[in-house]
């Protein structure tokens, strides 16, 4: 693709770019006069009431386009490549890093590493900054772009390269100063990895991190993941219970800390930690509104909060249900918890919450997101499944029906000879999945694969 030519792949129904009469082939090479480098330039040009559209059409005609809209709107057009640019790869090798713990012969994309920060504020990844420029910097404050979700692992410098085997990564410390300075809002993550940088390093970089407060607004605090494919890697140990409750115990007390001086708790303990301590979860209130969901932060919380809400909705009968809950070894004790709150209002409600082993990264990886159809075919295969199998949506590539090892739902169905149900997040879509409410469809999006074979396509 020729730099500055962004090839349009769908047209939107009823938007600006059907009324324009815009095409799949077509070409935007211009707004404004400006040439657009990527999404951000095309998302900031596109903010405005009346714009110019230089278009390149299938035949080779340009068509200059004077638009007259809303603010906000866009084109309604999607392109080829939805960053249009060429995807940042990663130029660290972590020692923590878990697509090096992945087995050979998996798909390719599964061993793409990428560490663009324009997908962290479309997607919300998580970027080490090694890979930004002071352009790229000063594109973000430009745009006011935020938030940006930083890596950061440890705010020692010199350690800092050593985790991340990059000798700049240090140096990469100091963007953040800019970010802060330029009012852009972040959020942190800290791969926690036992005697490097938890305990007193833990400690100086939860200091450090503070000082960007309220800027820099959270800053979650997750364990290394760590599969059975480590020969030759950094060597790591797995937490075990006094790890995660000394841990606990550092969290809450820079939580007190920050909400007395900013009224944020700032910090926050993955669930895992409380999991693994065995502690209870924190109430709803120190979540600071889930702003890291998705490194499961309050996960489990917010799960029990949605099924208690979904149930207020529904009066309880005497429907008979009989299913299997599949899930990870993580989830399944309080995925077991809301099965209970269902069965006091549907008491024919039987649901058997079954803990996927992963023997395909290993034992030590316990969240459903890693689970292979495999597993979940061998695991379930002897087994009482009842008239359907629920999963959940994280055990599927974003948008399709596919697992980590390439096989499909109606693969597992076909081998189960069960219905499968893939739930969607909200712990209402694990009620409705389970008991079928009668208004479920307006509720959630979720795939069905019936005995017949037939489907019901939806976002997983």
């Amino acid at each position: 693709m020729k730099k500055n030519l962004h090839i349009i792949s769908k047209v939107l129904p009823g938007g600006i770019g059907e009324e324009l009469e815009l095409e799949p082939g077509d070409a935007l090479l211009s707004i404004n006069g400006q040439p657009v480098e990527d999404v951000f330039d095309y998302r900031y040009l596109m903010n405005d009431e009346f714009v110019t559209l230089l278009i390149r059409k299938k035949n080779g005609e340009e068509w200059e386009l004077e638009v007259e809209k809303e603010y906000e709107d866009d084109l309604g057009v999607e392109f080829e490549n939805s960053l249009m640019d060429e995807y940042r790869s990663c130029s660290n090798h972590c020692i923590f890093c878990f697509i090096d713990q992945m087995p050979s012969g998996m798909r390719e994309t599964l061993y793409f590493k990428d560490d663009d920060s324009r997908l962290s504020f479309l997607q919300g990844n998580y970027v080490t900054l090694t890979n930004m420029s002071d352009y790229d910097l000063d594109r973000i404050i430009k745009f006011h772009l935020s938030p940006i979700n930083v890596s950061f692992q440890t705010m020692n410098p010199k350690l800092r390269c050593k985790m991340l085997h990059n000798r700049f990564a240090g140096d990469a410390l100091a963007k953040v100063d800019k970010l802060y300075k330029g009012d852009v809002t972040m959020n942190g993550q800290i791969v926690l990895c036992k005697g490097i940088n938890d305990r007193d390093e833990l400690e100086y970089s939860l200091e450090k991190l503070s000082e960007y407060a309220p800027v820099l607004q959270s800053v979650s605090i997750v364990p290394v993941g760590l599969s059975k494919y480590r020969d030759g890697l950094y060597p790591l140990e797995s937490f075990d219970k006094e790890d995660a409750r000394y841990l606990i115990s550092q969290v809450e007390r820079w939580q007190k800390i920050m909400v007395k001086k900013y009224g944020i708790h700032f910090v926050h303990a993955s669930d895992e930690w409380y999991i693994l301590a065995g502690y209870e979860l924190p109430e709803e209130g120190r979540y600071d509104g889930y702003l890291q969901l998705e490194n499961g932060v309050g996960m489990m919380r917010l799960l029990e909060t949605e099924v208690k809400e979904r149930l207020e909705q529904l009066e309880g009968d005497d429907r008979v249900v009989n299913a299997t809950v599949a899930t990870g070894r993580l989830a399944a004790p309080y995925i077991g918890k809301m099965i209970k709150l269902v069965q006091e209002k549907f008491p024919n409600v039987q649901a058997e919450v079954y803990a996927v082993k992963n023997n395909f990264f290993g034992e030590k990886i316990t969240v459903s997101g890693l689970i292979t159809a495999a597993d979940l075919m061998d695991q379930l295969a002897q087994r009482e499944l009842g008239e359907k199998v629920l999963i959940p949506c994280n055990m599927l590539r974003s948008g399709e029906d596919v697992f980590l090892d390439d096989l499909t739902v109606e693969d597992v169905r076909q081998a189960l000879k069960t219905e499968i149900v893939v739930v969607d997040e909200p712990g209402a879509d694990l009620v409705n999945c389970l008991i079928e409410a009668p208004d479920h469809k307006k509720i959630r999006r979720r795939q069905i694969y019936e005995q017949t074979g037939s489907s019901n396509s939806g976002q997983a």
